[in-house]
C-alpha cells in the first residue's frame, strides 16, 4: 500500500515531521493538550516520538467510550460525535482546565495550547470514507486573554483505515506548527497543511480562523484558498461572513440554487431569486422549513477576465452577505456536475434557477465531448429525479421579443431532447417577472460605476448602491486587500 509521505524533491526542503514536533517540543514555552477521538493518538505520537515531549504535553487522551465522552465534554443531543460543536465543547473544556490547573504564577511565559479531533475514519463497507473536525486554540502571548483558533473539517479518500489515522496525525503536527510559526501568514499556512501527504489523500472543505491574531483575516477568502489549491470542489459561507461545512448546511435540504457572476448582484438577479423561490416552496414536496437558498458563482467566472481578482471577490460577497445570503464558491463550471455534488448530500428538491441564455448553453453539446456518454450522460446527471429548472425570460435585444421556454432556440440537433425535458415538466417559466428591469445587465452596471458615469444606482436592490459607493466597491486597488490576510 502506498505511503502518505511523498518523497519527490519539492519536499526536500521542507521541515520533516519529527522536525516540526522536535522544535514545539524544544520551545519551553509551548505547553498543551491532545484530546483525540474517532482514529487514535496519532497527533499526540508523532510528538511523544520525537523527545523532549515532556516539556510540551501536558495531557494526551482519547474518551472513545460515548458515556465517558459524554461525561467529559457532555451529552450530544442530536446523538452525533464528529461534529463542529463537538470539537469546540472539547476545545473549551480543555483549555478551560489548563488555565485552572497551570498556575500562572509559577508559568508567566507559558503559551498554553489546546489541539482536539473527533474523527470516523472508513467504515467496514468502505462506502463511507470517514471525514473529521480537526482544531487548535491557543495562544501567541501569555498574558493575552482571548485565545486563536482555528477550525478545519477534512474527508479522507484513502481505503484503509490505518492510512487515513496516519494522515491525520501529520495534518495534527501541520496544523500545531503552522499555528505557532506561520500564524502570520494564513495563505502559507493552509498550503502548508499538506507538508509530506499526498493532496489526493485527504479534502479539507472548511477552515475558520477566529481570535486577536486573525482579526484581519477574511474567512471568505480563505474559502477561496482551499479552492484555489484543490483542497476542495466547493465552498460555503453564511451573511455573517464566516465559512459553512458544505454537507451539514445541505443534507437532506430541498435546494434552490441560483448561479451568477453577481458583479455585482442586480434587481434582475433579485427577481429572478424571489420569483422562482415562491414557485419553489409551493412545491407540495418542499418543505420550507428544510429549504436552503444558495447563490452560486464558478472560479471560472471568477478567471473570466484572467487571474482571480480576489478584490472583485470579496466585492461580490460583500453584498450578497449583506443581502443576508449563503454563497457557494465551486469549480463547477458545467450545471450537471453542481447538481451531482448537491445529490451527494440530498435525495430531496433541487431547483435551478437561470436565464434563457444559460439554457441554451445547456443544450450545447461542445461542453459534454469530454465526457465518454456525451450530452445524455451529463443530462443523466443533471435532470436526476428532483430536479426542476425555473427559466427567467430574456429580452432579445434585436428584436425585443421575450424568450421563453416556448421559443428558446436550442441547435436543430437537441430540439427534440429539449422538447422531452420541456414536456416532461423539467423546465418551469417564471411568468410573473418584472418587465420594467429586463433590460438591466451587470456587466452594464459595471462599465457605468468603473467609468463614474451616473444612473446605475436606480438597477440595483435597495442598499447596494449605498455599500457599494461607502466601500468603494469595484473601485479600488489590488492593495485593498493586503492587510485582510
Amino acid at each position: 500500500m502506498a505511503s502518505v509521505f511523498k518523497k519527490d524533491r519539492a519536499f526536500e526542503n521542507m521541515p520533516s515531521i519529527k522536525a516540526k514536533t522536535l522544535r514545539i517540543n524544544l520551545n519551553p514555552d509551548i505547553y498543551g493538550t491532545f484530546a483525540e477521538i474517532g482514529a487514535g493518538q496519532e497527533t499526540a505520537r508523532w510528538f511523544f516520538r520525537s523527545g523532549g515531549a515532556s516539556g510540551t504535553i501536558a495531557k494526551a487522551m482519547s474518551a472513545y467510550d460515548k458515556s465517558f465522552s459524554d461525561a467529559v465534554y457532555g451529552v450530544e443531543s442530536a446523538g452525533r460525535y464528529v461534529t463542529q460543536s463537538r470539537l469546540k465543547k472539547m476545545l473549551s473544556h480543555e483549555m478551560q482546565l489548563m488555565e485552572e490547573r497551570i498556575s500562572r504564577e509559577e508559568n508567566p511565559d507559558k503559551l498554553f495550547f489546546t489541539y482536539a479531533n473527533t474523527v470516523a475514519t472508513i467504515d467496514f463497507s468502505k462506502r463511507y470514507k470517514g471525514h473529521g473536525w480537526v482544531g487548535i486554540r491557543f495562544q501567541l502571548d501569555p498574558t493575552q486573554k482571548e485565545f486563536d483558533e482555528i477550525i478545519l473539517h477534512v474527508r479522507f479518500m484513502q481505503n484503509e483505515a490505518r492510512l487515513q489515522q496516519e494522515t491525520l496525525g501529520i495534518v495534527g503536527v501541520n496544523l500545531i506548527y503552522g499555528a505557532f510559526y506561520k500564524y502570520n501568514k494564513p495563505r502559507k499556512l493552509l498550503k502548508y497543511l499538506y507538508d509530506h501527504i499526498d493532496r489526493d489523500t485527504l479534502e479539507i472543505d472548511m477552515v475558520n480562523f477566529s481570535g486577536p491574531n486573525f482579526n484581519n483575516v477574511d474567512n471568505r477568502l480563505m474559502s477561496l484558498q482551499l479552492i484555489r489549491n484543490d483542497m476542495t470542489d466547493a465552498v460555503m459561507f453564511g451573511p455573517d461572513g464566516n465559512n459553512l461545512l458544505p454537507a451539514a448546511i445541505l443534507y437532506k435540504k430541498n435546494i434552490l440554487a441560483l448561479r451568477g457572476s453577481f458583479r455585482p448582484v442586480t434587481k434582475v438577479n433579485m427577481d429572478m431569486f424571489e420569483k422562482s423561490y415562491e414557485i419553489f416552496i409551493r412545491d407540495p414536496a418542499v418543505d420550507e422549513d428544510n429549504s436552503i437558498v444558495i447563490f452560486e458563482i464558478t472560479l471560472s467566472n471568477l478567471r473570466a477576465s484572467g487571474e482571480i481578482d480576489e478584490s472583485d471577490f470579496m466585492d461580490r460577497a460583500k453584498l450578497l452577505c449583506s443581502l443576508g445570503h449563503s454563497v457557494m464558491i465551486s469549480k463547477f463550471q458545467e450545471y450537471f456536475k453542481l447538481v451531482e455534488y448537491f445529490n451527494n448530500y440530498t435525495k430531496a428538491k433541487i431547483g435551478l434557477t437561470m436565464g434563457v441564455n444559460n439554457l441554451v448553453d445547456i443544450f450545447d453539446e461542445k461542453y459534454y465531448r469530454h465526457l465518454s456518454g456525451g450530452i445524455l450522460e451529463a443530462f443523466g446527471k443533471l435532470f436526476f429525479k428532483e430536479l426542476i429548472v425555473y427559466l427567467y425570460p430574456m429580452k432579445n435585444p434585436e428584436t425585443g421579443q421575450i424568450m421563453t421556454s416556448n421559443n428558446v432556440k436550442v441547435h436543430p440537433r437537441m430540439k427534440e431532447l429539449y422538447k422531452f425535458f420541456k414536456y416532461n415538466g423539467k423546465v418551469m417559466d417564471i411568468i410573473d417577472y418584472d418587465t420594467e428591469i429586463m433590460d438591466i445587465f451587470s456587466r452594464d452596471v459595471l462599465k457605468k460605476i468603473t467609468s463614474g458615469e451616473g444612473g446605475w444606482e436606480k438597477m440595483l436592490p435597495e442598499g447596494i448602491s449605498e455599500i457599494i459607493k461607502k466601500e468603494h466597491l469595484f473601485m479600488r486597488t489590488d492593495d485593498k486587500l493586503k492587510e485582510k490576510v
